[in-house]
């Protein structure tokens, strides 16, 4: 009986969540509280501290919690690399990442998208365009390859921005230097 009420307050959270957010964080509660170690709870837990409330290291501490009651849990490490990612822990996802690739079951077109964001972030422009077209080669569907699609366009986009910056620009050619005058000659001659 509990596991189905479990169950029920884990559906309820997850319907509301992110549209009513007191009723989604209420039956998450109630969820953890029948049972504290449901992986979807705590990660659901960690998207509302984080998404919802700016709250980093609890997010994090939910996420750890959820790596500690089931570390090959595909659904953990793709949201918890970009809270890293979002927040400069660039070595800890890195290593989430690492980890997340080798066990099977994992949502992999979605880890080497959150490896992409990571690229992005550290400004590997062009490694992130080849992990991005490796996720589109193993997705499964057309709505996240649409969306990866747009992804490159932006990553490729930025690329250039920063190809041109880092470009060397050449020297303008001198102008002659006129003589500085301060805004009272100038005022003055003009009353002349």
């Amino acid at each position: 009986m509990e596991n189905n009420l479990n169950n029920n307050y884990l559906f309820r959270a997850i319907e509301t969540y992110p549209y009513q957010l007191e009723e989604a964080v209420e039956a998450l509660n109630y969820a953890l509280a029948y049972e504290p170690n449901n992986v979807k709870a705590l990660c659901l837990m960690a998207k509302v501290q984080y998404e919802q409330l700016s709250n980093y290291e609890l997010a994090k501490e939910y996420y750890n919690l959820a790596i500690a009651s089931d570390m090959y849990n595909p659904d953990i490490y793709p949201d918890y690399i970009r809270l890293l990612t979002n927040n400069g822990d660039y070595a800890e996802a890195e290593k989430l990442i690492d980890f997340a690739l080798e066990f099977k079951g994992t949502k992999k077109a979605n880890v080497l998208l959150a490896l992409a964001s990571l690229l992005e972030a550290t400004k590997a422009y062009e490694k992130a365009e080849t992990v991005l077209e490796e996720a589109k080669i193993i997705a499964l569907n057309n709505e996240f390859i649409n969306y990866v699609d747009a992804e490159i366009a932006r990553v490729v986009k930025k690329r250039k921005t920063a190809h041109n910056k880092n470009q060397v620009k050449e020297p303008a050619e001198k102008t002659e230097d006129k003589p500085k005058t301060s805004w009272f000659q100038n005022r003055l001659n003009n009353l002349l």
